[in-house]
């Protein structure tokens, strides 16, 4: 009888014994799932790609937990510097934690779980060197002025495609001032992204421009007057003659030689001229009008000179000279 009631009071305490066990255990679970609740847990990804200027914690990592307002602030922490469009940066997982500390963030309240090394990529959006090409063509076909011939752009050169920030991408092609737009046109392109200034690229355009010119086709002597039968056209890459080539043969009608020109000789402003119309000696007839009235007198020329050309003429009347402009080769003008 003894002996079944001291099993029975082992038992009872061994009961009690599991039941405090259990509880305790429990407890210790609870208050497991208590802390771990509390803590904000941040995975940070091992290879992100990004946009923006900063790498900021809440673009590299998943960052969840019941504090809102940690939450917000730990994503704004700024890591680093990003890199430039298109290129790649390495972070430490200490420099994580030194930002962390850095910003006042108790790592305890962090379960923080990061690879030894993360790899941040900038996204970008490339522009290609065809691509850049095909918009300095394009700016010189629609804005090219009156050239006389027929264009054609030979050739493009840029060096090298261009990385951009992710944005709403514009462009300026800007050719250099006070420069004939044929031969070789050097050319800048500058992008801006969301407004704002990103780059300048430099690119070199060759304008093939074709047109005919006057060429002559025999020698010609000091002073011949030129006539159809001396000269004829020739078609050529207006880039690679003179600027003062002659290309409309009615131009050279009524002209003469300044000096000897050889045959296949591209023709010139500068080597052609008008004859003589008067020289030193001829009498003329000297005309000055104005509203209401007009003079005449006879004269008497002092200089040889060109249709157009204001020259000396000695007046009978007034034995004065004035300065006439010549109209014919009897008469000159004072212009008023």
């Amino acid at each position: 009888m003894k002996h079944s009631l001291l099993q029975d009071c082992k038992s009872k305490q061994l009961y009690r014994s599991i039941q405090y066990l259990l509880v305790a255990v429990f407890m210790l679970i609870l208050a497991a799932k208590i802390s771990a609740s509390a803590l904000i847990h941040v995975r940070v990804f091992e290879n992100i790609e990004i946009d923006g200027e900063n790498i900021l914690l809440g673009k590299i990592a998943e960052i969840e937990g019941n504090d809102s307002g940690l939450i917000e602030n730990l994503r704004q922490i700024v890591i680093a510097n990003a890199p430039l469009p298109g290129r790649s940066r390495k972070l430490k997982g200490n420099l994580l934690e030194l930002r962390l500390k850095q910003n006042d963030v108790d790592l305890n309240r962090l379960d923080l779980r990061m690879p030894p090394e993360v790899t941040v990529t900038r996204r970008c959006i490339e522009v290609s060197r065809e691509e850049m090409q095909t918009l300095v063509s394009s700016y010189l076909l629609k804005n090219m002025p009156a050239v006389g011939g027929d264009v054609r752009i030979k050739e493009v050169h840029v060096a090298e495609s261009v990385q951009l920030p992710v944005g709403h991408v514009t462009y300026k092609v800007t050719p250099p001032r006070n420069l004939k737009m044929i031969g070789k046109i050097p050319i800048s392109i500058q992008f801006d992204v969301n407004g704002n200034y990103q780059k300048q690229v430099s690119a070199m355009a060759t304008v093939e421009v074709l047109a005919e010119v006057v060429v002559t086709k025999r020698p010609l002597g000091r002073h011949t007057p030129l006539t159809e039968d001396d000269i004829e056209l020739q078609r050529m890459d207006l880039s690679n003659v003179p600027d003062n080539v002659i290309t409309d043969p009615e131009a050279i009608l009524g002209k003469r030689t300044r000096r000897a020109i050889g045959a296949k000789t591209l023709l010139r402003r500068d080597l052609v001229e008008l004859p003589p119309l008067v020289k030193r000696g001829d009498l003329v007839m000297i005309i000055a009008e104005s509203d209401g009235f007009k003079i005449t007198a006879l004269g008497q020329v002092k200089k040889r000179g060109r249709l157009g050309e204001r020259i000396p003429v000695i007046n009978f009347d007034s034995k004065k000279i004035l300065y006439a402009r010549v109209v014919d080769a009897n008469t000159v003008k004072v212009d008023y």
